[in-house]
């Protein structure tokens, strides 16, 4: 009985060390946040031109 009971604890045990979240060291710097922020606001830009652009040649009908 024992042993079964051991064997459970061994396999739990195993199960957590497979499946544990491993941590990443990234270090984020301001750089990158100024410049995540400067490429959003650009992407925007262009998406939003993009629907103007559609809206200004084809207009409402196709």
């Amino acid at each position: 009985m024992e042993k079964i009971e051991k064997k459970k604890k061994k396999s739990k045990l195993w199960l957590k060390k497979v499946f544990r979240w491993k941590r990443l060291d990234l270090q984020t710097t301001i750089m990158d946040t100024v410049v995540f922020k400067i490429l959003s606001v650009a992407e925007a830009l262009v998406l939003v031109s993009t629907l103007c652009f559609f809206y200004l040649c084809c207009g409402c009908h196709f």
